[in-house]
């Protein structure tokens, strides 16, 4: 029995997270799922809005599964993240017919974002430019003191090599996994090594380290600018990209977009003893109540997350559901085009998945 943690998040994320929990729970899995209090719940209940309790249901569980969160569950959020060193952030981008490209041509876009989750400027560390004078620093680029530059903050970026390693090796090991199932086998690496040497130089240095330890698996890299330029030219050419924190972020919304937007967007987090899974896009509090949320970012998620604990049959079987949902046409959400409500969706899929037995 493997125990879940599920977190619904705020504004309409729970409109996504509740139908795609049921539609799971309708399979007969060996899960248990856990609705520890968090957020304004947890706020109205007990004062906090993290209480011990819910932390231990996480370090009890095989995984959770995160909706989306406005600020009241971020706390939570926070300790899946830097808590449970959730090192690897794998953002998945493939096109399935039916959803609304902007492309004329998203056909055969299937390429992984694996992003570095703990480190470069999500270290946290900003301040004003005056608190730097003790250290004497000078812009490599004017040759001027920083702190004679004018009032102003600034914001530290923290690349390690352990780091860095870590995540490169991830990365590695999905492309290998997706070259056994018959994907590219490639590794591109894109950081902005020729304005910052030592910091992104020293994320490029070591990729390229690690790669000579695949020599099964093919390694590129780009600045990091003209990746973003290639991710919406060439999208077919990609497999599996590895990013610092920051680029990986922005871009791996940036990928969501070629593909039909962050609603069909999944997420998992990984660590060395721990996972979590979310979708990508926010909590949408514009429409919430509407039940109109597309719930293909959650439960996708969901299905990175079964394939995670061992339910990989039952994961390829939501994915193909879902895609025949989707080739379908009739059953899709109007972010996509349709008219489906997120529930309707929902059971669409249920429904594909009883044909497939």
């Amino acid at each position: 029995m493997k125990k879940v943690v599920v977190i619904e998040g705020e504004d309409a994320a729970p409109e996504a997270v509740r139908p795609t929990v049921a539609l799971i729970d309708s399979l007969g899995l060996d899960i248990d799922w856990l609705y520890p209090l968090v957020g304004e719940a947890a706020v109205a209940d007990g004062g906090t809005p993290f209480p011990d309790d819910a932390r231990q249901a996480i370090d009890d569980s095989d995984a959770t599964l995160f909706g989306a969160t406005n600020g009241a569950s971020w706390d939570a959020l926070f300790y899946l993240r830097w808590g449970r060193r959730t090192y690897a952030n794998v953002r998945p981008t493939r096109w399935m017919p039916g959803c609304k490209s902007p492309l004329s041509r998203p056909e055969d876009i299937d390429f992984v974002i694996v992003r570095e989750n703990l480190e470069d400027m999500y270290v946290g560390v900003e301040g004003d430019v005056e608190s730097l004078r003790p250290l004497g620093l000078t812009s490599r680029t004017s040759g001027l003191p920083v702190v004679d530059m004018g009032p102003g903050r600034f914001a530290l970026k923290v690349i390690t090599e352990a780091g860095t390693e870590r995540i490169a090796r991830f990365g590695f090991d999905v492309a290998r996994k997706r070259k056994d199932s018959g994907k590219q086998g490639k590794v591109t690496c894109a950081v902005k090594h020729n304005m910052l040497p030592e910091s992104d130089g020293l994320f490029l240095e070591v990729a390229r380290r690690v790669a000579e330890e695949y020599a099964d698996i093919t390694f590129e890299s780009f600045i990091v600018d003209d990746f973003a330029r290639r991710l919406v030219a060439e999208p077919h050419k990609l497999d599996v990209v590895v990013l610092p924190n920051l680029y990986g972020d922005i871009l791996s919304d940036m990928a969501a977009g070629l593909i039909g937007g962050l609603g069909l967007a999944p997420s998992g987090c990984y660590g060395d003893d721990y996972a979590y899974f979310e979708s990508a896009h926010g909590s949408a509090p514009d429409i919430a109540g509407r039940n109109t949320i597309n719930p293909t970012a959650t439960l996708l998620s969901a299905v990175l997350m079964l394939d995670h604990l061992g339910f990989s049959g039952v994961a390829r079987r939501l994915t193909n559901a879902s895609e025949a949902v989707y080739a379908e046409g009739r059953w899709i959400t109007p972010d996509q085009g349709g008219r489906a409500s997120t529930t309707e969706f929902c059971e669409a899929v249920s429904r594909e998945l009883g044909h497939s037995g």
